[in-house]
This record gives C-alpha cells, sequence and structure tokens, in this order.
C-alpha cells in the first residue's frame, strides 16, 4: 500500500504533469459553465423572442377582430337588405374603410353577395365554430396558403365579414411547424387559425398551474393570449428548434475566455509545484548542511513555577540569517515524506544537546512532535529506542506530541501509541480542541496529558463565544485523570485564572521564550526567568 502511494506520489509530483491536468479540469469545468450559460442565454432568448411575436399577434388579433366588429354591426345597423347593387356599394364602403377586412357578404336563403363581385367564398361555409348569442365565428375557413383567402370570418344576422391570412401574418412570421389556435369546448378542442393541426392538449399537466402567458416545454413553447370571451382561447404554439437563436456577442468570449483562463491556471499550478519543488530541494539542502536548529520551549508547573520539561521546537534559518516559518516547511516536509528525517533530526539534536541534563535530572522530560506519518506507523519507536540506548536517557524524559488531526485512523494511532507508552514514553495531545478527536476516541487513546491550543487561552475573559472552552477542557481532562498543559500563556492572570481552574502546567512568553540548548540548561540550572527579549531571533 506505501509503496503504490509513493508511486502516486511520485507520479503526480511532475511539474508539467500537474500542470497540464490542472489545466485541462479547469478547461472542462469552465467551458462546461461557459456552454451552460450559453445554454442558459439561448433559452432566455428563445422566450424572449416568443414572447415578441405573442405579443405582436395579439395586438394584431386585438386589431383585426375589433374591425371585424366594427365591419358587421354597421352592416346589421343599416336597413338594406338583399343584394341589389346600393348593397354592393355599402359592402365595398365598409371593406374600403376597414383595413383588415378582406370580404363583406350578405347572404340569405335565396341569394348572396359580396364586395369581391363574383369571388363569393363566404356564401358556402360550414356550420360556425363558435355560436355566440350575438356573433357567429368561422375559424380556418381554407387550409391552402394563400395570403388572399379568408382565414377568420365574423356573421351577425345576415352579414359575413372576414380577413385575410396575409393580415394576420404580416407582423409575424410563423415558423415552420408553427400554428395560432384557437381552443373551444373548454379547452379540450384545438382549431388552427394559420398553421397545421396540433397535437391537443399539448401535455399530460396542461392547463399549467400558475397563469404566465409563456409555458415552456421540453419540445414546444405555448403562448397563451389572454381574451375577453369565455367562449374560446388563443394560443401561439412553437416546435423549440424552429426558432432563429442567436448567442450574444458576449458569450462567443466565454469559450476562448475559458481557455485562456484555464492556460493561466495551468501556469500558475506549474509554477506553485516548481517553487514547491525548489522549497523541498532546498529544504533537503538545508537537512544535510545542517540548517535545522532545535529551540526548547519550557514548560513550568504553575504553583511552583518550576521548569520541569521542555517541547523542542525545530527552526530553519537560512545561510543568509532569515528564518523560514514552520508554518511553510513543516507542511511540505509532511506531503514529501521530508517529516520523518526532520523528526530523527530533532529526536537526535536532543540527545545530543541535553542528554547530560537529562541523566543528572530523571524528572526533567522533552517533548518531541510526531507527524500523522510516524503516528501511523511504528517506525519511530525504534528510533527513539536505539538513540534512547545510545545516550543512556530514560524513555519517560522522551515525550511525544501528537496531534487531533494525526490521528487518521485512530485505531491504528491507539496501538501505535501504545506500543510507545509500554516502553515508558509520555503521550501529549497538542492543540487539543481545534481537530476531531471525540470524548469518545480520547477515552480510548492511551494519553498522559492534554494541551489547550493558545486560541482558547487568549480567549480567557475576552471571547464570550470560546472563553468558556479551556474549562471544559479542564474539567475532561480531570474526569478522564489526565494532566492539562496550557500553552501560549502571556500574562499573569491567565496563569492564575487556569491554575485556579486545576491546570498543572503551562508554557508560553510569560515564564520564557523558545530557547536554545545553552539558554535552557542555563536557565534550568540556575533557576531563572528569561527577560521578554524574543530569544529565538537571537539563536
Amino acid at each position: 500500500m506505501s509503496s503504490a502511494l509513493a508511486s502516486l506520489r511520485s507520479l503526480l509530483y511532475r511539474p508539467w504533469l500537474l500542470a497540464t491536468l490542472a489545466a485541462t479540469a479547469s478547461a472542462t469545468l469552465l467551458l462546461l459553465a461557459s456552454l451552460g450559460v450559453a445554454m442558459h442565454q439561448l433559452q432566455e432568448s428563445e422566450s424572449a423572442q416568443m414572447n415578441a411575436k405573442g405579443e405582436r399577434f395579439l395586438e394584431r388579433l386585438e386589431q383585426i377582430f375589433g374591425q371585424l366588429r366594427q365591419g358587421v354591426d354597421l352592416l346589421q345597423a343599416q336597413p338594406l337588405r338583399g343584394c341589389d347593387a346600393e348593397m354592393v356599394s355599402t359592402l365595398q364602403q365598409v371593406t374600403y374603410n376597414n383595413r383588415f377586412l378582406f370580404e363583406a357578404a350578405y347572404v340569405d336563403s335565396s341569394q348572396s353577395c359580396s364586395n369581391r363581385g363574383g369571388e363569393q367564398a363566404l356564401n358556402q361555409l360550414p356550420p360556425p365554430d363558435i355560436q355566440g348569442p350575438t356573433y357567429s365565428y368561422w375559424l380556418n375557413t381554407t387550409t391552402e396558403p394563400d395570403d388572399n383567402r379568408a382565414a377568420l370570418v365574423l356573421g351577425r344576422g345576415n352579414f359575413r365579414v372576414s380577413t385575410s391570412r396575409g393580415h394576420l401574418t404580416d407582423v409575424v412570421d410563423l415558423p415552420p411547424e408553427g400554428s395560432l389556435l384557437v381552443i373551444l369546448d373548454k379547452g379540450t378542442r384545438a382549431v388552427p387559425v394559420l398553421g397545421p393541426v396540433q397535437e391537443w392538449p399539448p401535455a399530460s399537466g396542461w392547463p399549467p398551474d400558475n397563469d404566465d402567458a409563456l409555458q415552456v416545454f421540453p419540445s414546444r413553447l405555448i403562448y397563451r393570449m389572454p381574451t375577453k370571451s369565455p367562449d374560446y382561447q388563443l394560443v401561439l404554439i412553437t416546435p423549440r428548434a424552429s426558432l432563429p437563436l442567436k448567442m450574444n456577442g458576449m458569450l462567443w468570449l466565454l469559450f476562448p475566455g475559458s481557455l485562456l483562463l484555464a492556460w493561466c491556471i495551468g501556469w500558475l499550478v506549474l509554477q506553485l509545484v516548481r517553487q514547491s519543488r525548489s522549497m523541498s530541494s532546498e529544504l533537503q539542502g538545508a537537512i544535510r548542511r545542517g540548517e535545522l536548529q532545535v529551540l526548547y520551549q519550557p514548560i513550568f508547573e504553575l504553583n511552583s513555577r518550576r521548569c520541569v520539561g521542555a517541547e523542542a521546537l525545530v527552526r530553519w534559518r537560512r545561510p543568509d540569517g532569515t528564518l523560514t516559518a514552520p508554518d511553510l516547511f513543516i507542511p511540505l516536509a509532511e506531503n514529501t515524506g521530508q517529516i520523518r528525517q526532520i523528526t530523527d533530526f530533532v529526536l537526535q539534536r536532543v540527545l545530543e544537546q541535553l542528554g547530560q541534563v537529562l541523566r543528572a535530572n530523571p524528572q526533567l522530560y522533552i517533548s518531541v512532535n510526531l507527524a500523522a506519518c510516524d503516528v501511523m506507523v511504528p517506525r519511530i519507536g525504534l528510533v527513539a529506542a536505539r538513540l534512547l540506548a545510545l545516550h543512556h536517557v530514560a524513555a519517560s524524559q522522551i515525550a511525544f506530541e501528537v496531534t487531533e488531526r494525526g490521528l487518521i485512523d485512530v485505531v491504528v494511532a491507539r496501538d501505535n501509541l501504545q506500543a510507545l507508552r509500554a516502553v515508558g514514553h509520555q503521550v501529549l495531545i497538542d492543540d487539543f480542541g481545534t481537530g476531531y478527536c471525540s470524548l469518545a476516541y480520547l477515552q480510548t487513546l492511551p494519553v498522559d496529558c492534554l494541551k489547550i491550543d493558545k486560541a482558547f487561552i487568549d480567549a480567557l475573559g475576552h471571547d464570550a463565544a470560546s472563553s468558556g472552552v479551556a474549562p471544559h477542557i479542564i474539567r475532561m481532562a480531570h474526569a478522564l485523570q489526565l494532566r492539562v498543559i496550557a500553552e501560549g500563556i502571556e500574562y499573569e492572570d491567565q496563569a492564575l485564572l487556569l491554575n485556579s481552574e486545576g491546570v498543572n502546567y503551562g508554557q508560553g512568553w510569560l515564564f520564557a521564550h523558545p530557547l536554545n540548548a545553552r539558554q535552557f540548561i542555563e536557565m534550568f540550572t540556575r533557576g531563572r526567568r528569561m527577560g521578554p527579549r524574543r530569544i529565538d531571533d537571537e539563536a
């Protein structure tokens, strides 16, 4: 398993490969997002076009029906009946005065006449499609695509007037397979005024629950036109694929823009990986050249203010004297596997520098931080055993600190930590409260001490939301019979409050800054505290 992970890490830890993968993934995601935006824009454009068509049709239909009613009412109101020359003249005058009237006719049981002379199409009509109390309606009186044939006919008494297809289609060109329908019989039957017959009802859920004029379906768009008559409805129906759609010019820029952004992401990943590899190489050289150094953060008993131990801290001071923060190189070392070398270096340097004072003071201990990779395998126990035997130091004087985040597999970690405790090492949980170690797991872990994170110490007496966390951790530790170390103590009132809460030990700048080995030995042997200056800047 470890070899497979190593192979995978080696495969992925190639700048050009990672950059290519990042650019490809970014391009795919960005293009998909651009396509989604484009499709959404096209759908919005499609709906806007359909709304515009519907509004123009409705405006024209209102004009046409208004003139049809006006014309037939005028004819019905005048006293002439029959088909003499005066009637024909009257019919011609009505159509002349009304733009949308194509034909006007008089029809009775024995005769008929029209303004169009011998071209009388309105005397051979079938029964009306709609028979109202005042008007009769004939819909789609011809299926021939001829603008000069009547399409809508309105009748009253002996008079009939009609409009032509051209009057309906001169404002909007219906796309192929589009239709203007009149819905009859309470929505159950549709008669096409323009265009082919359509399947009706158009969907199983018709009529829709909402009152929106435009209804969008997967294969068609339906625009419902409001009418004043309860006897019929007007509907414009258009297949979606037939609408001429155009993408906004800005949308065309999304595609090359996405590719350019993906290229930039790939380039950025390449630079970051190269920088990471460069730092990794520098770190490897620093380990080899001895640029890493170990400092010691003393740990004090709060009651007596007596130093009982220290936490070993690793620092990287470059040849030019600058310090590289642990927050930068420790995560890098964990990702590259160099953390094992650093842990071994720290452990070896602790025993080389402090071996004599540890042998002379059996109660003094030094804690060393373990990364997740060393918590999950028993390797560090073997390394520690060899170095302890070489320097004749007891295992109880070397403690190991693990973070909650390092307990990836609690079961495996428990076994390895138990093996360390079995030979005498102490086990401390560092930065407790910032990870995901639950109380149920904590009860099963072989732990001697909890270290409360500095963030909770800083909140004491200041942050009402977080100030209760530290006392809660302290009570929990006491219930589990664990010692407690408070990290980051900077003020005397913090130390007094923590001591009153039952905290045994503390570390922080109130007592001492991180010290080099010589300074730590001097402080411990003379029993004096260091001043407020930052010692690690001098080391």
